[in-house]
């Protein structure tokens, strides 16, 4: 059996706090947390009354041994990727809670409950204008990506 790492613990209570109690219109894929939590999927509904209502997500949570001292790597993945002004259609998610405004009191929620409320907030479904070149160019991991964080109005 390997050694379980640091933070072990602090992932295994957010996957418990997810399963038993699970803000509306988030819910982990039962399945998905492995025996090491290192990768998670989590099922995302978009509210009711913003542009997405009703529709169906799905982000996959990457955590390093690092987390929650790192933010784990956060991505919209499946066939269905939100057009929004802030998601690339690789999934990747530009969302400064993701890199340079992490915090360690940070936790899975959140990140879902913010990724929720960015979705809520979009007046007007598009790529970013950047989406094809970023697409084309980009690292496999969002994490590697330096974001340039301009527009806060969606």
């Amino acid at each position: 059996m390997a050694t379980p790492w640091p933070m072990q613990k602090r992932l295994q209570n957010e996957l418990l706090q997810l399963q038993r109690d699970p803000p509306v219109g988030i819910s982990i894929n039962p399945s998905s947390a492995s025996s090491t939590l290192a990768s998670w999927s989590v099922n995302v509904t978009g509210a009711p009354g913003s542009l997405y209502d009703g529709e169906h997500f799905q982000l996959q949570f990457t955590f390093g041994k690092r987390y929650p001292f790192e933010s784990p790597e956060v991505i919209f993945i499946g066939k269905n990727i939100p057009v929004h002004p802030h998601v690339y259609s690789n999934g990747h998610i530009c969302l400064s809670i993701l890199t340079e405004d992490w915090s360690p009191a940070l936790s899975v929620q959140a990140v879902c409950l913010s990724i929720v409320s960015m979705l809520s907030s979009c007046t007007e479904k598009k790529r970013p204008p950047d989406n094809t070149f970023y697409v084309k160019t980009c690292s496999k991991s969002p994490k590697k990506t330096k974001w340039w964080y301009h527009d806060d109005k969606v």
